[in-house]
């Protein structure tokens, strides 16, 4: 029984093991998360806000930021009551891991999203006010640079924080004709024109899936490409005659590939069993919208969470790979059987005998043996014999171990 148990679990393993083979194929090679830190104090600062409680005079700030390939970002806030510590790393997060499950923002973050779309800085101050104006919005002076950044802040702390905006005191330290114009951006922001804007921003740059194998003589693939920004470069690891190729077997270059594009690994016959990878690089945003958490937050070395306001273009890199055995060698032919002669049946010319000699006799088989084909029957039966004989072999040696 200890045996059979025995077995039965290797083949469990084995079979999980090839499950677990199967999915590690098929999952994509995106590009690793951006990771950056916040890049001192070179803040562009807004007006001190007051949006209650214990934030009743904050200052609201355009963040600067900068990724590890040196990329600048500008971000907002949107984790209040948390302070930002300078010397954390921070990584780019899906939204479903923001870090603070009773947090607003996960009910809101379409809004959140809607409100970074249409507020300051993706949209200058000179659109703001017109889009003021045109809803009948009387400004003082037109929106200028530190009222958009505060109330942009102030609209994003709404949704992600449950704060509001002091209708009486809206800027504590702030200029008399900047209290209007500050809360009038804050209502549109905020109010019934914001219908959200669904769904996360996407990855810049995948490959999918990240492995695939195959056999020499083949075209390896399809790797499907997707990206948000321009394939700059295409670098190669790969034995002397395998190609990235189309499907039809063109050799590619990065500027032949785009969002959608179908990559293969086309590997010559004469190949040896290999392997192989490839490898993208894309120039694209860090788009408006993505999330960066503390990158050991939940190991209590927090951060304020931050969500990104604008970007300059950023350098990502995604690689995928294939493995492949040598193409098998057909065995050579063995038959040697000749065709039997022909009879004719015809008519025969003048003067010939059309008389045809009847085949000679099969002889009989008395002996009780099969004919002779080419190849015995009796190999498959002498390999299950002796396979069977190893078997019971074992559970013989087994049962002998227990009793010693």
């Amino acid at each position: 029984m200890a045996s059979r148990l025995k077995f039965a679990r290797a083949g469990a393993a084995i079979a999980g093991a090839s499950v677990a083979l199967m999915m590690t194929a098929a999952i994509p090679a995106a590009a690793d998360p951006a990771k950056g830190r916040v890049d001192g104090d070179d803040y562009v600062h807004g007006h001190h806000v007051n949006v209650g409680g214990d934030n009743s005079d904050i200052n609201a700030s355009l963040i600067s930021f900068r990724l590890t390939d040196g990329t600048p970002l500008q971000m907002y806030c949107v984790e209040i009551d948390t302070p930002i510590d300078k010397k954390r790393q921070m990584v780019e997060r899906p939204w479903d891991e923001y870090p603070n499950a009773k947090s607003p923002f996960h009910q809101n973050r379409d809004k959140i999203n809607w409100v970074l779309h249409h507020g300051y800085p993706v949209v200058d101050t000179e659109q703001l006010t017109e889009v003021l104006t045109e809803a009948g919005v009387t400004l003082k002076d037109g929106i200028d640079k530190k009222e958009a950044i505060s109330a942009t802040q102030a609209a994003v702390w709404h949704f992600s924080d449950d704060t509001d905006l002091d209708r009486d005191n809206p800027l504590p330290k702030g200029p008399r004709d900047s209290k209007a114009d500050v809360l009038a951006l804050y209502d549109y922001l905020t109010g019934k024109a914001n219908v959200g804007v669904r769904g996360q921003p996407t990855a810049a740059l995948e490959v999918a899936p990240g492995e695939l194998s195959g056999t020499a003589g083949s075209r390896i693939g399809p790797f499907t490409v997707n990206t948000t920004g321009d394939i700059d470069k295409l670098t190669t690891e790969l034995p002397e005659g395998v190609k990235v190729t189309d499907v039809d077997g063109a050799e590619l270059t990065a500027e032949k590939i785009k969002n959608g594009a179908q990559l293969y690994l086309d590997v010559p016959e004469s190949a040896e069993g290999g392997e192989g990878k490839f490898e993208l690089t894309a120039t694209a945003s860090v788009d408006t919208g993505r999330l960066f958490v503390g990158e050991r937050y939940a190991q209590g070395e927090k951060t304020q969470s931050l969500i990104v306001a604008t970007a300059d273009k950023s350098e990502l890199v995604a690689s995928a790979s294939g493995k492949w055995t040598e193409k098998p060698t057909a065995p050579p032919s063995t038959s040697t059987t000749e065709a039997p002669p022909t009879t004719s049946t015809g008519v025969a010319p003048a003067g010939e005998s059309t008389t045809s000699e009847a085949p000679a006799p099969q002889a009989k088989n008395t002996s009780g043996e099969l004919a002779e084909t080419g190849a015995s029957i009796f190999t498959p039966i002498l390999i299950g014999v002796v396979l069977v004989g190893a078997g019971i072999g074992a559970l013989l040696f087994q049962r002998h171990r227990k009793r010693a």
